[in-house]
C-alpha cells in the first residue's frame, strides 16, 4: 500500500458503513456489473499498430532549430525526413 499524505483521515469501520449506506440510499448512484465493465473503453489515444519508440539523441543546434521554426510538428516532420533518407539510401540486402 502506498505510503499516504499527512493529515489523510481514514474513515472507521462505522463511517465506512455510513458512506456506503448514503451510497446505496443515492438514487444517482449504483454499482457496476461485470457486464458493465466489459462495456467500458480506455481513455486516450487507441494503441498504434507499430508504437514509436522514446530514444535520447544529440543533434546540431541549426538542425532542430530549423525543423523547430516550422512549428508543431517538428518531430513528426524530422522522423518523416529520416523515414526518407532510408528509402533513398536503402542498400540491396
Amino acid at each position: 500500500m502506498p505510503k499516504l499524505k499527512s493529515g489523510t483521515i481514514i474513515p472507521t469501520p462505522d463511517e465506512d458503513l455510513a458512506i456506503d449506506r448514503g451510497i446505496a440510499a443515492d438514487p444517482d448512484t449504483y454499482e457496476l456489473s461485470e457486464a458493465d465493465f466489459k462495456q467500458m473503453k480506455r481513455a486516450g489515444r487507441p494503441r498504434a499498430e507499430r508504437p514509436k519508440i522514446q530514444l535520447t539523441v544529440r543533434y546540431d543546434q541549426d538542425v532542430v532549430d530549423a525543423f523547430r521554426a516550422e512549428g508543431p510538428g517538428w518531430q513528426s516532420r524530422m522522423n518523416d525526413a529520416l523515414r526518407e533518407w532510408l528509402k533513398e539510401h536503402k542498400q540491396a540486402a
